[in-house]
């Protein structure tokens, strides 16, 4: 019996993507709601964290969360460099830190100073204080998807905010914007 070829081999005889399909890829895109959350690790002595909408749970036995990350940027270099990175989910009233660190501009020295966070238990990585949860991973693969990185990472260690927090929903993205719910 013959195999079918290997799922990714048509994509290589495909034409060039238009810019017309990019935006218009983007704009459909951007009518699906997703979770903002915090991509951070510690590498070589420093801090480095990015603002994110492209994660999901893989499994639950074992705990897998992973991450899509531009490959070009500092986040991917110190996250896949470093092995150990955590993902911290932000609540609703998190937007200036959603804000700051998804700048593209933002400094390499001095990123977190206006950051209020505190280093995971297992991985030293930051968590953003007043996260509404937060996982530590260690990466277990890294897969290269078109400009992206699909980084895979095993639950290593998670919380969540304190009890006595008041009740505010996630930080969402949706078409794009920030939203709360309502």
């Amino acid at each position: 019996m013959e195999l079918p070829p290997p799922p990714h081999e048509h994509l290589l005889s495909r034409p060039a993507v238009s810019d017309v399909d990019i935006a218009e890829y983007r704009r459909l895109g951007a009518e699906a709601a997703a979770s903002v959350a915090v991509v951070c690790t510690s590498w070589r002595g420093r801090d480095y964290a990015a603002t994110v909408s492209a994660h999901l749970s893989v499994s639950y036995d074992p705990p897998t969360l992973l991450v899509s990350l531009y490959e070009g940027s500092r986040i991917a270099a110190a996250v896949t460099g470093a092995g150990h990175w955590t993902l911290s989910l932000l609540a609703a009233g998190q937007r200036r830190t959603a804000n700051w660190l998804a700048s593209p501009g933002s400094p390499v020295e001095g990123l977190m100073e206006s950051v209020e966070f505190r280093r995971g238990r297992v991985t030293g990585s930051p968590v953003i204080d007043g996260a509404l949860a937060w996982f530590e991973l260690e990466t277990t693969a890294v897969h290269p998807a078109a400009t992206h990185l699909l980084v895979v990472g095993a639950v290593v260690g998670m919380g969540e905010r304190g009890a006595g927090q008041p009740g505010e929903g996630p930080l969402l993205h949706y078409g794009g914007e920030y939203h709360r719910l309502a």
